[in-house]
């Protein structure tokens, strides 16, 4: 195996010839290989042939819209997702964070930052993929969770996870009852949130595991906010 091959395979989406060269540019001193699209077709075509570590799409791109780009994309791979646009409104990026995106830039942007969002993103997903003790299979409050293919159901029902929110509830799970800080939850090492993005997924994964709790009926949630703190998943877990 090559060197080049021991790098982990970064997918940039970007038209702008000169801000793809800057990212690729930065990844590759940092470690990285990179591979360039200006088209989310191009890119499309680039996951079936080989997905990668992870990818950095814009959302302003000539032939797609780059949301829509996002759910076609988790379509063919699970790998995590890093949104990098000049689209700045609050409702576009918690849509974004919402459909699945790991977390969102927006431009202008210091390139060493986004190699740390990356290099974050990654350490959370390597930490997230360690089964635990073997097991794979959480079952709590009602509820079953293949950590393995991203499947909850329970209830009655199979609930639809996008992949930052399965990654979200198997942090959670893996530590129940205890109040974890967004910067544990997000895999910032103790550094400070570079966003408070984590409170969007929050807020989503709450209403999948209780669609029927009203918003101000706090003692009934199983995901329990504890202000100035973090969160707490309050449920007995077994893994199985």
């Amino acid at each position: 195996m090559t060197l080049d091959a021991d790098k982990r395979l970064v997918y940039v989406v970007e038209d702008q010839v000169e801000i793809a060269k800057l990212i690729c540019a930065t990844l590759d001193e940092h470690g990285f290989r990179s591979e360039h699209f200006r088209t989310g077709a191009d890119f499309l075509r680039g996951l079936k042939r080989q997905p990668p570590s992870i990818s950095v799409i814009d959302l302003g791109l000539p032939d797609f819209d780059g949301l829509q780009l996002l759910r076609q994309a988790q379509s063919v791979t699970n790998s995590p997702v890093l949104i990098l646009t000049g689209r700045d409104t609050v409702s576009e990026r918690i849509l974004g964070l919402e459909l699945g995106a790991d977390d969102y830039m927006v431009k202008p942007f210091e390139p060493r930052e986004v190699v740390a969002r990356i290099n974050s993103i990654l350490r959370r997903l390597d930490r997230s993929g360690e089964p635990a003790e073997g097991c794979t299979v959480a079952r709590f409050a009602g509820w079953s969770f293949e950590e393995s293919c991203n499947r909850l159901t329970g209830h009655g029902r199979e609930v639809a996870l996008s992949v930052s929110e399965s990654r979200l509830l198997a942090t959670m799970l893996r530590r129940p009852n205890r109040i974890l800080n967004r910067s544990a939850l997000l895999g910032y090492d103790g550094r400070e949130p570079l966003d408070r993005s984590i409170d969007a997924r929050i807020s989503r994964l709450r209403r999948k595991l209780q669609p029927d709790v009203e918003e101000d009926d706090r003692e009934e949630r199983i995901i329990k906010t504890v202000y100035g703190a973090g969160y707490m998943l309050v449920t007995k877990v077994k893994w199985e």
